[in-house]
């Protein structure tokens, strides 16, 4: 059965005080089966981002309790900040990250949501995917007005929360729904100057800002306000004039690629009625809602980005527009902050991004993509950034795995007289080298003239790292398999059922144990073949690195095959075994046909070598 985990990110209206704030954390915390992953305070926005996940029952209740204790210890009526809020508790939103659907995680927001309201008496607004109408889906439309237009907001028939209660002064309103995960993301510039990072902000938002002509540069702001006559209906993005307002959304469609009646009605404009209306401009991405603030702690101004869909707008992309915008203002980035967490992929796709602008190859570890994506935005530039606490997701060896022993610690334990760590581990971890070595020969000749030549080395060395990865898990996983069908053979056998139970284990146990040695051969195969690529492609200096590197993917596949056999004798079930030995044969003689060619090619191309030295 699949584990069902939902992540939930409630903001609460208080970044200051740390006892308020440890008292909410501590609420979640007390859960079972709920894990804070982050607590991301801020003092000028007066505002705190806090991260938690588990199974859809027991991050309901987490959510339940952060909403209460916040409630408790929150005042709104004393609350100020530099970031949009309506109430103690802002915003929770529901996160599917695994075995879970975005509508599951909409039906959660409205089971909370109706117990807020009736335990809580706190009024509640549903946005996003748990939104009762499609104008109920933007946040920022439901929070617009924020906390000290509330009371007239609750009396509007049109703005009626989902979820009634009476005007609360103390606890405001709580705005609940379900969403993608959603980046939040800070561009620092080196300003204190919050009319800056706002002009850059409204051009990198969705929803754009109204246009201007005239002295739109550096600052587009200081220019002239435009408005739609009749006769006269300018484009926002160009210096084109319709005669009619169809003329100007037809032109902004072929010419922009936008909707303008879709960009009106998300800056509350009648698309029906435009004469008389101010210009729209479109901001250059979809999914992206900024604006700009100062920052008192850092002593600059800020553009604070939600990208709603980080693979249509991703921080790198977006990161690298700003800079353009601030180069043509006169201003600089100096850096960025993930607030909260950032998914693995995300940030991996930023790492690849900027290695693969600086002409380096993307086929090398995990750890220095990552690395790459920390410095070239600049993510350290107002606060340290831990990896292994703000990247969700982020690939992990467990410490008392054989993997994350030092070497001289891992040989030791496979000398000892124990029967695992034992050749299973040893031959997935030959392969493993062969895979490093085959990335190492490509990435050292990466960079040269030859393009189509260079992208195939980056490849190679792409799904060498992969290869890699995966023989380094199965070091632990023949090893863990070997135990258990120990265990299985340590069970009862007093009874006639006890007896077929554990014969059945065993078997079970076996055919694991079969299993996993067998992968590695698969996964060695491929090693050997990319090193013996390596052995052509490569340097000259590096030939003998590549075939090194092909000897011990052939001792990865090898020794796993033997893994596999020795375990056969042991099966019950005959087609079974004689499937096993087909396809380790085919294995052994594709290994060793590939072996056999890369050491004769090397042998070769040394004998070459040296005569002409001689010479």
């Amino acid at each position: 059965m699949s584990r069902k985990l939902v992540e939930c990110v409630p903001n609460i209206s208080e970044g200051r005080d740390a006892a308020k704030i440890k008292q909410v954390t501590d609420a979640i915390a007390a859960v079972p089966g709920v894990r804070v992953l982050d607590v991301d305070p801020g003092a000028d926005t007066n505002r705190t981002v806090i991260t938690f996940v588990g199974e859809p029952e027991a991050v309901l209740e987490g959510a339940f309790r952060c909403i209460a204790e916040a409630a408790r210890v929150i005042d709104m009526r004393q609350h100020h900040g530099a970031h949009p809020r309506m109430g103690a508790t802002d915003v929770v939103p529901f996160v599917p990250v695994e075995g879970v659907s975005m509508e599951d995680c909409a039906e959660l927001a409205r089971r909370l949501g109706k117990r807020v309201g009736g335990e809580l008496g706190i009024a509640v607004y549903f946005y996003e995917a748990a939104a009762s109408r499609p104008e109920r889906r933007n946040l920022a439309e439901v929070r617009r007005g924020e906390y000290e237009g509330l009371e007239a907001k609750l009396k509007d028939p049109q703005w009626q929360p989902d979820v009634a209660a009476p005007y609360n002064a103390r606890t405001g309103a709580t705005i609940i729904g379900a969403r993608e995960f959603l980046v939040a993301y800070n561009i620092t510039l080196n300003s204190a100057d919050k009319a800056h990072a706002t002009d850059i902000a409204f051009e990198l938002r969705e929803k754009g800002r109204v246009a201007r002509r005239g002295r739109v540069k550096p600052y587009y702001q200081a220019g002239e306000l435009i408005f739609y006559a009749e006769g006269s209906f300018p484009c926002g993005n160009c210096d084109f004039t319709g005669v009619t307002f169809q003329d100007t959304v037809d032109h902004c469609a072929k010419a922009h690629g936008y909707d303008l009646p879709d960009l009106m009605r998300l800056n509350d404009v009648d698309p029906a009625n435009p004469v008389g209306e101010k210009v729209r401009r479109r901001g250059t991405f979809h999914h992206c809602k900024a604006i700009g603030w100062y920052v008192d702690t850092y002593r600059r101004a800020q553009i604070s980005v939600n990208l709603t869909d980080y693979t249509q707008a991703a921080p790198h992309t977006v990161l690298e527009e700003a800079r353009r915008l601030a180069a043509e203002r006169g201003l600089v980035v100096t850096g960025s902050e993930i607030v909260g967490l950032v998914p693995f992929q995300c940030l991996l796709a930023s790492g690849r991004h900027y290695l693969k602008a600086m002409g380096k190859s993307t086929g090398v570890p995990t750890a220095d993509i990552l690395q790459t994506a920390v410095f070239s935005m600049g993510l350290g530039d107002v606060a340290p950034f831990e990896a292994e606490k703000k990247v969700l997701g982020l690939p992990t060896h467990d410490p008392a795995a054989l993997v994350s022993m030092p070497v001289h610690t891992f040989t030791d334990e496979v000398s000892r007289d124990t029967p695992a760590p034992g050749g299973g581990s040893i031959a997935a971890l030959a392969g493993s080298l062969g895979a490093a070595l085959a990335s190492m020969v490509a990435n050292l000749a990466q960079g040269g003239p030859d393009g189509e030549k260079d992208a195939k080395l980056i490849a190679l060395a792409e799904k060498a790292q992969m290869l890699k990865d995966r023989l380094l898990v199965a070091v632990d996983a023949d090893t863990n398999a070997f135990n258990a069908f120990m265990d299985a053979r340590r069970l009862p056998d007093g009874t006639p059922a006890q007896k077929a139970a554990r014969q059945a284990a065993m078997q079970a146990g076996l055919k694991v144990a079969i299993e996993v040695p067998l992968e590695s051969a698969k996964a060695s195969l491929a090693a050997l073949e990319l090193a013996g690529e390596a052995t052509r492609l490569g340097k000259a200096a590096s030939i003998t690195d590549a075939a090194v590197g092909a000897q011990m993917a052939y001792a990865g596949v090898r020794g796993s095959v033997w893994n596999v056999v020795i375990n056969l004798k042991d099966i019950s079930d005959a087609e079974y075994v004689a499937g096993m030995q087909a396809e380790c044969s085919g294995l052994l003689a594709k290994a060793g046909e590939q072996v056999t060619g890369i050491t004769a090619f090397v042998d070769q191309k040394l004998v070459e070598r040296l005569q002409t030295v001689r010479k």
